[in-house]
């Protein structure tokens, strides 16, 4: 069984290891005719792309992504839609040592487990590399969702949180970190550095919201909006928490406090809170939907760590090679992808059921 795909009208699956020759993604059933060209999906690589910035890997992608069907004269045409991203510079002799003995915090172990054979190769498949092919994929999830802003960013990295009541939006893309908060952004420097020269890493929390949804998406039960989003957020690599709206802080409120109060609207309810986070029994509201993804520091790091061969044998392992002290950065345009993802699936969805 391989569960390498995503989504249920819209579906995508991605494709490739971090030090083979190419990634990518086919994505079907996206509708046919919306305006669609490598780019509108390039802008969204671009983002994610490594070696921009001091504080992400050094390895030096240019990931530029090429359509290879579903596409005729700038169009979609409602078939599969495949889209390939070539890898360019790998450096497969920095992984020599992981071939005879596991990371801790990496799949390193759990692939043997399951396979009982693994490219060790940057990971292989469960390479944060993978995430470029979600990131192209999401590209075209948002020419399904036009009325859709989905926007990402980092609110916490090394434990320091961001102040939102300095939050500005056009500050995010002034710096490397994604950082709505001009103050904590410097800050983060300082901190981000002094783990990158202790061969260390750092942790980070990143929060993405998504305006223009409209009331009656998703399904209730078993396929909630908020099921689907925390779905494709857990699957990111590195993220071991996710949450929506206020989260696990609703456990701490009273139900007056908790509760979304609202008022007439002039072709709508005017809410007064939105601490469900856009969601109610598992459908939007029309607010603001808010996903929250909280991503551990990264394992391969320069400080030596105990681990055991494949073999059984106790050894120390340093990860040799070029990786981002902090994951979290590169996660804030794979998270805008798989919350487009998921939003332009369900809005398919709900159109194929209520024909609206």
């Amino acid at each position: 069984m391989s569960y390498n795909s995503f989504g249920q009208l819209f579906r995508f699956t991605t494709w490739g290891e971090s030090h083979g020759p190419a990634i990518g993604a086919v994505v079907d059933g996206c509708p046919p005719g919306l305006a669609l060209a490598e780019g509108d999906i390039q802008p969204w690589l671009d983002k994610r792309r490594p070696g921009t910035s001091r504080f992400t890997t050094q390895r030096q992608e240019p990931d530029q992504v090429r359509i290879l069907s579903g596409v005729h004269e700038g169009r979609t045409t409602g078939t599969p839609i495949s889209l390939m991203i070539e890898n360019v510079d790998q450096r497969s002799k920095d992984y020599s040592e992981v071939s005879r003995a596991y990371r801790p915090g990496h799949a390193d172990y759990a692939y043997d487990a399951k396979y009982g054979h693994r490219d060790p190769r940057g990971g292989g498949r469960s390479s944060a590399r993978e995430t470029a092919s979600r990131v192209a994929a999401g590209a075209v999830a948002r020419a399904v969702i036009p009325e859709v802003q989905v926007r990402a960013y980092l609110v916490e990295l090394g434990g320091i949180a961001i102040d939102y009541s300095r939050f500005d939006d056009a500050e995010i893309d002034r710096n490397p970190f994604f950082c709505p908060d001009a103050v904590v952004a410097a800050q983060w420097e300082t901190v981000l550095d002094a783990a990158r020269k202790a061969g260390s890493s750092l942790g980070a929390i990143v929060e993405c919201t998504a305006t223009g949804v409209p009331a009656g998406w998703g399904s209730p039960l078993y396929q909630k909006l908020d099921s689907q989003l925390t779905a494709a957020c857990m699957g990111i690599n590195a993220v071991k928490g996710v949450e929506i709206g206020d989260g696990f802080g609703a456990a701490r409120l009273r139900g007056e406090d908790n509760a979304d109060r609202m008022r007439p609207g002039a072709d709508s309810p005017q809410f007064l809170s939105n601490h469900s986070g856009g969601t109610a029994g598992g459908i939007s509201t029309g607010q603001p939907i808010v996903v929250r993804m909280a991503l551990k520091p990264t394992s391969s790091i320069l400080t030596p760590v105990e681990t055991i061969t494949s073999d059984g044998q106790a050894t120390d392992i340093v990860t040799k090679g070029r990786h981002d002290p902090c994951v979290g950065i590169r996660a804030a345009p794979v998270m805008e992808a798989m919350v487009a993802l998921v939003l332009a699936d369900a809005k398919l969805m709900h159109r194929g059921q209520t024909g609206r």
